[in-house]
């Protein structure tokens, strides 16, 4: 089993900052993609930003220029830097992995529980 655990959620101002983690642990043998998404209250979840392991990332059009998502391989962790954050980026924050377990698994998907970023006008 694989688990990824979010941290760094919290309660901001309007133009402040908040940085992310996620730490996959259990049996891994490979994470390609890490993701962050969002879901607000009565919204979809949303792709936020994703990195793949060579490092190549993508950006939701609305988060471009004021957030950053980075990975680190060794540690199966990757991190989400917010600033500039707006009231519109509330949200519940979840972080996904595309996992093997092994060489000749198949690939499947994991999800973290969530960390609920707010942020004040």
């Amino acid at each position: 089993q694989v688990q990824l655990a979010e941290s760094g959620g919290g309660l901001v101002q309007a133009g402040g900052s908040l940085r992310l983690s996620c730490a996959a642990s259990g049996s891994i043998f490979s994470i390609n993609v890490m993701g962050w998404y969002r879901q607000a209250p009565g919204r979809q979840r949303e792709l936020v930003a994703r990195v793949n392991s060579g490092g190549t990332t993508n950006y939701a059009d609305s988060v471009k220029g004021r957030f950053t998502i980075s990975r680190d391989n060794d540690k199966n962790t990757v991190f989400l830097q917010m600033n500039s954050l707006k009231p519109e980026d509330t949200a519940v924050y979840y972080c996904n992995g595309d996992v093997k377990s092994s060489r000749w698994s198949s690939v499947y998907v994991v999800w973290g529980q969530g960390t609920q970023v707010t942020v004040a006008s």
